[in-house]
């Protein structure tokens, strides 16, 4: 299996698109599938619609479901920063796309991106890993 781990910088940035470097990890290997990781407590990666305010709903929709000002027990950080611990129970730090022919196989509108709600670490990890299609067996005779 061989990896690659993407160093982010999320300044300023809640939704981060990775669609670019995951076509750039893919290109080339054949069939198989990609793994992708997100090392962190409070980050998650999803596949989504990017361009058409789909981020601007998201980081709403996930304000109405994680308010910032409400009464966490976790409660370190920035106000809020409890709610950025409960993030990756709804957007998963991890995910897996099959590829096929180098090309990962997502819908004409999906694109990968990480979401990070936490403006206390801007510096971001996240791990592509490519595991190809076994080789067909050959039928004994």
């Amino acid at each position: 299996m061989d990896s690659r781990v993407l160093r982010l910088d999320t300044s300023g940035r809640q939704v981060l698109d990775l669609s670019e470097e995951l076509e750039e990890f893919c290109a080339g290997r054949g069939d198989g599938l990609c793994s992708v990781f997100a090392p962190h407590a409070t980050a998650g990666v999803a596949l989504m619609e990017t361009g058409s305010g789909s981020e601007a709903d998201l980081i709403e929709a996930l304000g109405r479901l994680l308010p910032r000002d409400a009464p966490y027990r976790h409660r370190h950080g920035a106000r809020g920063h409890g709610a950025d611990h409960l993030l990756p129970v709804l957007v998963s730090p991890s995910l897996v796309v099959p590829v096929v022919g180098g090309r990962p196989a997502l819908g004409p509108w999906q694109r990968l991106v990480l979401v990070d709600l936490n403006a206390d670490n801007p510096r971001r990890h996240v791990r592509l890993s490519f595991l190809p299609s076994p080789t067909p067996r050959m039928a004994r005779s």
